[in-house]
C-alpha cells in the first residue's frame, strides 16, 4: 500500500487557514490600537494635589508602562505583517510548506503558530 506524501495543502484547507489568519489579523489590529492609545495617552490621573514623593514615583511607573506599551505595540506589529506574510504564501499555495526540510507543516502547528515557516523538526535543529 502506497502512501500518498502531500506536497501543499489543498485549496480548501488553504481557505480554512486564511480564514483563521484574518481573524487573527483583525484581533492583533485591535489589541495594537489598544497597546497605541495606552502609550500616547497622556495618562493624567489628576494625581497633581498627592504628594511629591508619590507624585515621582508615580512619573516613573507611568514612563515604564509606555516603555512597555511601546514594546508591545512593536511586537504586535512585526506579529501582524507575519500573519500577512502568511496570507502572501497562502495566495501563492507554499503556505505550511517548511523552509528548511520542504516538508508540509503540521496542521495542528498552523492553527497554533499560523505565520509558522518552520516545521517542528526544522525548529528543533536550530537548537
Amino acid at each position: 500500500m502506497s502512501t500518498e506524501v502531500k506536497e501543499r495543502y489543498s485549496d480548501a484547507e488553504l481557505a480554512e487557514f486564511k480564514t483563521l489568519i484574518q481573524a487573527k489579523i483583525e484581533k492583533a489590529k485591535e489589541q495594537l490600537e489598544l497597546y497605541k492609545s495606552a502609550y500616547m495617552n497622556d495618562g493624567n490621573n489628576g494625581t497633581d494635589d498627592t504628594s511629591p514623593t508619590f507624585k515621582a514615583f508615580e512619573e516613573g511607573s507611568e514612563t515604564m508602562s509606555k516603555e512597555a506599551n511601546s514594546q508591545l505595540a512593536i511586537r504586535q506589529e512585526k506579529f501582524i505583517r507575519d500573519l500577512k506574510n502568511a496570507l502572501v504564501r497562502i495566495e501563492s499555495k507554499t503556505y505550511g510548506i517548511c523552509r528548511v526540510t520542504g516538508k508540509l507543516i503540521a496542521k495542528e502547528r498552523l492553527k497554533l503558530v499560523p505565520h509558522a515557516t518552520l516545521s517542528i523538526e526544522a525548529k528543533n535543529m536550530q537548537r
